[in-house]
């Protein structure tokens, strides 16, 4: 005989998919209220840094990356053209003002130098010839009207005799006429002589002045010449050191052509750059300063371009007194720049929670000090080492200012 199965309840034959899925179902509603409600971190106190709240001097300042360089670089260029014919000087090296870097070699120039040298030569001879030829000529000049005086002496001499003859009756009439025009003539012929002596004298100084002024001008003009064999020795111009040469032996190198550069090492700035949020803040005149050897060394800004580049602008300081003994072209400086003067003011210590946060929230501690809550705040001015606070917390507060990256979602910071 057949025995009855009795059917089992819907629920019995689903009880373990019911279970499960009531304790999934619990353990989602246990995660969304912990979630929701309040979260709680227990930290150890010595892995977060906290900083009380002061009221304190604040100096608004920003430290920046400067680097030192030479406040001048002189151009080299070539006065002259020319062939590259020795390098003296290596890259690199230091130089006196005066010291040679290289030498140019011009063939045309020196065949050009040659032929005034001897355009000269034959002016000098020119010179010399016609200064013989008028001495020649104002000497007969002199010679002529020295004759001719002496004869005008002897005829007044013969005159004057000849009239007495006259008037004692040994000459005639005729006769004394005669002696008479012979003296008159004499003497005009003399005078005409002198005026003519006197003016040759003074043609004489005014063409020799000439050739004077010709035979310098032409010298001028060689020893400019000449002198432009020196431009084919480029030298240092001052003294510092040679950064680089930009030409090689056998180049052709024209005339204002750019061969090198020479930076004064003697006076070197610091140069940097600076976020343009600063832009409308930094301003020439500025103080400033960097640290060396713990003691502080004073700078000022002296130039600003005001031409943004990724985001920055560059600036100029130069030393106000001593520089670093260690100071070289290229090194680095941390640069602190004073924005205002020193204010009272409520301050804390820099930390990473600006980064989390946005400075508009952080921790602060309960009076015992083992237990901190989210505060509100409100951040003024900074620097590199503080922040300005405006409102939330007071003098006295102690906040947690470091480990926020850990604080995610965290409500209560519970110390140990």
């Amino acid at each position: 005989m057949d025995t009855a199965i009795k059917k089992k309840h819907p629920i019995l034959r689903y009880k373990y998919y019911i279970i499960s899925g009531i304790i999934l179902i619990g353990l989602f509603t246990y995660s969304l209220f912990s979630e929701i409600g309040s979260k709680k971190l227990r930290i150890d106190s010595t892995s977060i840094q906290i900083s009380e709240v002061l009221q304190d001097k604040f100096l608004d300042y920003l430290e920046v990356e400067g680097i030192a360089q030479p406040r001048l670089t002189v151009k080299l260029n070539s006065s002259e053209n020319g062939i590259v014919k020795h390098i003296i000087a290596d890259e690199g090296s230091m130089l006196v003002q005066g010291d040679t870097i290289l030498i140019l070699d011009n063939p045309q120039l020196i065949r050009s130098i040659q032929d005034e040298r001897d355009e000269l030569e034959k002016q000098q001879i020119t010179y010399e010839e016609k200064l013989i030829q008028m001495k020649r000529k104002s000497s007969e000049l002199k010679r002529t009207a020295l004759k001719t005086v002496y004869e005008s002496d002897r005829l007044s001499k013969q005159y004057n005799l000849d009239k007495e003859e006259y008037q004692i009756g040994i000459k005639s009439k005729a006769q004394l006429e005669v002696a008479a025009d012979d003296y008159s003539f004499n003497q005009k012929n003399a005078s005409i002589l002198l005026e003519e002596l006197k003016h040759d004298s003074l043609m004489n100084i005014l063409q020799t002045d000439l050739m004077k002024n010709d035979l310098n001008r032409e010298n001028k003009k060689f020893i400019n010449s000449k002198d432009r064999l020196n431009n084919l020795i480029i030298k240092a111009p001052v003294s510092g050191q040679l950064s680089y040469i930009s030409v090689i032996p056998g180049e052709q190198v024209l005339s204002g052509n750019s061969i090198g550069e020479l930076k004064v090492v003697e006076d070197l700035k610091i140069s940097t750059k600076i976020s343009e949020y600063y832009i409308d803040r930094v301003s020439v005149g500025l103080p400033a300063s960097i640290t060396y050897q713990d003691k502080k060394i004073p700078l000022k800004i002296t130039k600003i371009n005001p031409e943004i580049k990724d985001r920055q602008f560059e600036v100029d300081l130069i030393f106000m007194e001593e520089k670093p003994d260690n100071i070289r072209i290229g090194k680095n400086y941390r640069i602190q720049i004073e924005l205002g003067q020193p204010e009272e003011a409520l301050v804390i210590s820099k930390g990473n929670f600006y980064q989390e946060t946005g400075g508009q929230w952080l921790f602060k501690l309960n009076k015992a000090g083992d237990r901190a809550t989210k505060a509100d705040i409100s951040l003024g001015r900074q620097n590199p080492l503080q922040y300005e606070i405006l409102n939330g917390l007071k003098a006295g507060d102690k906040v947690i200012i470091t480990g926020y990256d850990n604080f995610s979602n965290v409500q209560e910071i519970i110390l140990k």
